[in-house]
């Protein structure tokens, strides 16, 4: 479980998701993107980040190109955080290459975010009033949790489910 966040509140869904796969009995490791450099020896992967720009953080993107390889063929997740309810007005898709997203058959969910205008710098809040953005908080953890739980369900019928 990996997570890409600016100001923290991408993290604090990759919390969610991490804590309700350890309730459902799952060992989680929820590590850093940037402290990851081998993740061969997971069953299943989830990892996020928060979006910018219509992009996913280049820490989120760095990490799923320094892991790809490792993780084909696995069960892979990923999922994004902005401030729409979705990732880019002009698709669904998520905002990481879709071949890559193919290549690794994954699945991808999108959350709406949380923007504090308090965490932003001026150049933040300004292309944030050019795009007609909006503060608060739209994160619907109890959402965050019934994808995990969906997760759980996946991986509590595989055939290497790490219990």
């Amino acid at each position: 479980m990996s997570a890409a966040s600016r100001h923290g509140a991408t993290r604090e869904i990759a919390a969610v998701v991490a804590q309700t796969l350890d309730r459902a009995g799952f060992d989680v490791d929820h590590i850093d993107p940037g402290d990851i450099s081998d993740a061969s020896h997971y069953d299943a992967v989830v990892l996020g980040s928060a979006v910018y720009i219509g992009q996913w953080l280049p820490e989120g993107r760095d990490l799923l190109e320094r892991i790809e390889s490792q993780i084909e063929g696995k069960q892979v997740w990923l999922f994004s955080s902005g401030l729409s309810d979705s990732p880019s007005k002009r698709s669904n898709a998520a905002p990481t290459t879709t071949s890559r997203i193919s290549r690794l058959n994954a699945r991808h969910r999108h959350f709406s975010g949380k923007l504090d205008v308090l965490q932003l710098s001026l150049a933040e809040r300004a292309a944030i009033l050019a795009a007609r953005g909006k503060y608060g908080d739209a994160r619907d953890m109890d959402a965050v949790r019934g994808w995990a739980e969906e997760i759980a369900d996946v991986l509590a019928t595989a055939p290497s489910a790490a219990r």
